[in-house]
């Protein structure tokens, strides 16, 4: 029992290093993405008695004297904290515009000791009479709150707490999202289409010559992706050498040349040239575990080439199917350098809005929402192949 209890101590020891490696590179940051697409507490910390007397308020023409008197004396506050910035961001994403109306008032009514603060504050900016202006603050000051995943699904709660679609023109995301399951499915399907026969070919092929194979396979991923994904920009672009060797043989004329790059075909040939590998290698692993004397007794029993395929080997190599079709898919879904590069404007994937929300409008609670969308939908395709497929079937060699 002693000899037991060390042997599963010992075990444990060994996996610790890994297990507190993932908690702190997947867990965590994943945990904390979730809360923040929920959790905005920049308003309410700032705007705490303003908030409060909202509360009250019925929603009908303008709020109390009191709110004003709060939101003029804690708009001051914050602009002497320097963290007008933070509430200002926080209201504009609400409604657009509230930042300038933000920091002018609060510039215009540092010198202001008396009320009454409502005519004060309509006098230092028009929006202060406006109720929209005031449910805007209300919206922004919960500390807990939907309204990003609503953003991310193009949606928005009106004052009566309704929910309305965003006006036609301020859709950007839902229109996004289908593009980047279109095109990750689209990708997918073309790894499998370009893989199935490779992988069949190294695993049917001589030892020398699958290793030579195999290991052209593995090239992209000895190459930097930054190196692959600019190698493409060379070939693809409209003096480049796929567009020069068309002219060269007479497909296309000098003023006819192809558009193939900063558009969804660069994004979708880069993608695939990418990605492809991940599909091989599972269709090779599995491949390789199949008997040819299956395929032999097959004929022998005078099945037609074709038929053989369709009723023996493709039902074989199902699992090596499913396990590359889903990588590829999952993987292709959370792309973002290579789109960024050579997609343009129209090559765009829902991960290029993720990291732009991150890094340039520093917009961090719509930018978790639109992550926590993207592993929602990822976990319901997991769930779905587990119900339909069953996920012991997965082939990864």
């Amino acid at each position: 029992m002693n000899h037991q209890s060390r042997e599963r101590r010992r075990s444990v020891g060994l996996a610790l290093p890994l297990l507190l490696f993932i908690v702190v590179t997947f867990v965590a940051p994943l945990a904390t993405m979730l809360v923040r697409s929920v959790h905005d507490p920049a308003v309410a910390d700032a705007l705490p008695e303003t908030i409060s007397a909202l509360e009250s308020w019925d929603g009908q023409g303008l709020p109390p004297e009191e709110a004003f008197a709060a939101m003029a004396r804690e708009l001051v506050d914050a602009r002497a904290d320097r963290s007008l910035g933070k509430v200002a961001g926080a209201l504009n994403r609400v409604q657009g515009g509230l930042r300038s109306v933000v920091a002018r008032s609060a510039r215009s009514l540092e010198g202001v000791s008396e009320g009454p603060w409502q005519e004060a504050m309509a006098g230092v900016h028009e929006a202060w009479s406006d109720p929209a202006t005031w449910h805007a603050v209300l919206a922004a000051g919960q500390r807990y709150t939907l309204r990003h995943y609503l953003a991310a699904l193009d949606l928005r709660r009106l004052p009566d707490g309704s929910l309305a679609r965003q006006p036609e023109d301020r859709r950007i995301y839902l229109p996004l999202l289908w593009r980047t399951l279109a095109v990750s499915a689209s990708i997918a399907v073309i790894c499998l289409v370009l893989g199935y026969p490779l992988a069949h070919l190294i695993a049917s092929s001589p030892p020398g010559r699958a290793n030579l194979l195999l290991a052209l396979v593995l090239v992209p991923f000895w190459t930097s992706l930054l190196v692959r994904t600019t190698a493409w920009i060379v070939l693809l672009q409209r003096q480049g050498v796929v567009n020069d060797l068309l002219t060269a043989i007479g497909l296309v004329g000098e003023d006819g040349r192809l558009a193939l790059i900063y558009n969804m075909t660069g994004t979708v040939v880069a993608m695939t040239h990418v990605l492809l590998p991940f599909m091989v290698l599972p269709l090779y692993s599995v491949m390789q575990g199949i008997p040819p004397q299956y395929m032999r007794a097959a004929s022998s029993l005078g099945a037609r080439p074709a038929q053989a395929f369709r009723r023996v080997y493709w039902p074989l190599t199902l699992p090596g199917v499913g396990a590359g079709t889903l990588l590829v898919f999952i993987l292709a879904i959370g792309y973002y350098i290579t789109p960024a590069l050579v997609g343009g404007s129209s090559g765009q994937l829902i991960s290029n809005m993720v990291a732009y929300h991150m890094q340039t409008s520093l917009n961090w609670g719509l930018a978790a929402a639109l992550g926590g969308i993207m592993l929602v939908g990822v976990l319901a395709l997991y769930v779905l192949y587990d119900r339909l497929v069953g996920v012991e079937r997965l082939g990864l060699g």
